[in-house]
């Protein structure tokens, strides 16, 4: 998705090419591309120069929604989200600090978007190159 968001507004990308710089198998990301596709985050564009684009600017897709469209909610441990999970829900003090964690974490993922790793990651690009 980052790769997507370097790219916004530019030509489409094709998987070969993301294969490529990200390190991940073709079919793998294939996989990884239906899902965001149903989920409405990116999109294909056909034909000889065709490939994936995002399917809104990256400054309006937070990094939950990638995570959500690909791994579901995230939850530290499974009675986070299923109390019926284990019998001692109900009573369980470790299962509060996971729900703290587990808000977190979701907090964390809801406040950044795409648009602000694509910020760091220009900013970091020209602290390389000032030397």
């Amino acid at each position: 998705m980052l790769e997507l968001a370097l790219h916004f507004g530019a030509s489409p990308l094709q998987l070969k090419r993301i294969s490529k710089s990200q390190g991940i198998s073709l079919k793998y990301l294939e996989q990884l591309m239906a899902m965001l596709k149903s989920a409405g985050l990116v999109k294909t564009v056909r034909g000889a120069r065709g490939g994936y684009v995002l399917a809104r600017p990256p400054d309006t897709i937070k990094l939950s929604d990638c995570v959500n469209s690909l791994e579901g909610h995230l939850a530290a441990v499974e009675c986070v989200d299923d109390d019926s999970f284990c019998e001692r829900s109900a009573d369980c003090l470790t299962r509060q600090v996971w729900q703290q964690v587990s808000a977190a974490i979701e907090s964390v993922l809801q406040s950044v978007n795409l648009q602000d790793l694509v910020d760091k990651t220009n900013k970091s690009s020209s602290l390389n190159y000032q030397i």
